[in-house]
């Protein structure tokens, strides 16, 4: 069957108006789900929030990104876990870090309808077994499992579509400029999504949307033929 994997436009805003007006290009260009990052909102009230979620007519992962693996929220690791916890209802996704204290990560779980658990390394590729380790854990507690690592040489990409062929229900990211080819190429080895930006990247190495949807368009004709 051809391959339909969902493009992810992150919602990287200071504030709500401005994620707004980002989300409503993002769908006009084709995006099949958003990502609310909730670590770049300046006020992160969560009734604001939950008022913003009701507005969009779209799927949305919602992830609230520590700074150990890049994220940007000031608070306490109780205050920024509590507040993906109560948003985790009005969303279609969670993205919560499987480093995450077990207590805290599990409440925000049980919330959530369905929950992603992510990897991200800046600096180096881990080994194909590191990862499929990574990989095997994330899935004894989440429904999806994610990594995202930077690579340093172009086995390092190889690397994890290496991974990406020997598990499911797997996001696999590798970084970068070397690593960008992967964000086109990943759906083929499994990847159920890939992260496109509109107007800035959330990661290094994302593609615009246009041109991840351009790319993957043609995949899905090239296997229908």
């Amino acid at each position: 069957m051809p391959i339909k994997p969902m493009i992810c436009v992150p919602l990287l805003k200071k504030d709500l108006h401005s994620a707004l007006e980002l989300a409503k290009k993002a769908q006009k260009l084709g995006a099949d789900i958003l990502e609310l990052r909730i670590d770049a909102l300046d006020d992160p009230d969560v009734e604001k929030i939950k008022g913003f979620l009701d507005i969009l007519d779209c799927r949305i992962i919602a992830t609230n990104r520590m700074k150990a693996e890049g994220g940007f929220f000031k608070g306490s690791e109780s205050d920024r876990t509590d507040i993906l916890r109560e948003v985790a209802g009005s969303v279609d996704y969670v993205d919560i870090e499987l480093q995450t204290e077990d207590k805290y990560r599990s409440k925000v779980i049980k919330a959530s309808r369905s929950a992603i658990i992510s990897f991200h390394d800046f600096e180096k590729t881990p080994s194909a077994r590191e990862l499929l380790t990574i990989v095997n854990e994330e899935k004894k507690v989440g429904d999806l499992a994610k990594f995202a690592v930077m690579p340093r040489d172009l086995q390092d990409t190889l690397t994890v579509l290496q991974v990406l062929l020997q598990v499911e229900d797997t996001i696999g990211i590798s970084m970068g400029d070397l690593g960008r080819y992967t964000r086109i190429t990943a759906p083929l080895f499994g990847s159920p999504l890939t992260f496109a930006s509109l107007d800035e990247e959330s990661a290094p190495g994302q593609l615009d949307i246009r041109t991840t949807r351009n790319f993957l368009n043609k995949l899905v004709r090239h296997q229908k033929e």
